[in-house]
């Protein structure tokens, strides 16, 4: 049976999905979650991976379909050599269109899951991935110099900074130095998931500074449950669809596949008050700005 998608998906830009290959069970494979970018006639998407960079991934999907917005990018974890400017300068030599700080390895992810005594893998041996996690600067609370650096090359290439799970108050420090070192597109993630929450208040001061706040499907999920739709929509009508990008971080291989999530995801903020246009806005040209098409 064909899936049915929102119209408003036409033209549209998912910026945060999981697929794999992946060291986490994916619900699909890269080609699957293109074909239902297809389908939903989409500008295209963008690959996130904790694990590995995602460009030469997203690359081969654009030679075979060269219509499509396919990017990738690297996440700052452990598995890719953490706060490394060596790496992220490969990522971007190679076309990432956006970096994001530690996710999986963030210090803040780490304290959270380490509450919920959570096992992401069932394998006969422990992983290998430190058990301190990542931050952005030292036990004096000054930014590393290796943060500095990756500022730059974000700032030389004017591609995107995105603050993956570090703590709220990591994020207001480390913004407050992407905007001393030029980066213009920032991306504060899945504000409202309890991984990494971002504060109201803190909220309005990083829109205030130019900053894009995710409006992320995943918090409203069973999964988390750290948000309502109702008040989801909400926080984007205080906020402003000007100021939010709508994402579904999805992937998950016990969830809906990401873009029909992210068709759900519409029908819900239109049925909370969400106009079509906001619903553009947030899911069309937001997310088209930051990648620069």
């Amino acid at each position: 049976m064909t899936q049915a998608f929102h119209p408003l998906l036409k033209g549209a830009i998912e910026l945060h999905v999981h697929s794999s290959p992946s060291l986490f069970p994916r619900k699909q494979t890269d080609w699957e979650l293109v074909e239902d970018v297809k389908k939903a006639e989409m500008a295209g998407v963008v690959l996130k991976a904790h694990e590995a960079q995602t460009v030469d991934r997203a690359s081969l999907i654009r030679e075979k379909e060269p219509g499509l917005h396919v990017y990738g990018g690297l996440v700052c974890n452990y598995f890719t050599g953490g706060l490394s400017a060596t790496s992220v300068d490969a990522a971007i030599r190679l076309g990432a269109k956006i970096i994001w700080m530690p996710t999986f390895s963030a210090e803040e992810h780490q304290r959270y899951f380490g509450k919920k005594k959570t096992k992401f893998f069932n394998s006969k041996r422990a992983m290998t991935h430190p058990s301190a996690g990542l931050e952005i600067w030292d036990e004096n609370k000054k930014i590393l110099p290796e943060v500095y650096e990756i500022l730059d090359l974000i700032a030389e290439a004017n591609i995107i900074l995105a603050t993956g799970h570090l703590a709220a108050e990591e994020v207001s420090v480390l913004i407050d130095a992407a905007k001393e070192r030029k980066v213009e597109k920032i991306l504060i993630q899945h504000t409202d998931l309890g991984i990494a929450r971002v504060p109201f208040e803190l909220e309005k001061q990083l829109v205030r500074k130019g900053c894009i706040l995710e409006k992320c499907y995943l918090a409203c999920s069973d999964d988390f449950n750290d948000i309502t739709v109702q008040a989801m929509a909400e926080s984007i009508k205080q906020h402003g669809a000007g100021s939010c990008v709508m994402v579904t971080d999805y992937g998950q291989s016990h969830n809906l596949p990401p873009i029909k999530a992210l068709s759900n995801f519409i029908e819900e903020m239109l049925t909370h008050g969400i106009s079509e246009e906001e619903i553009m806005t947030m899911v069309n040209y937001n997310p088209k700005k930051l990648l620069g098409i």
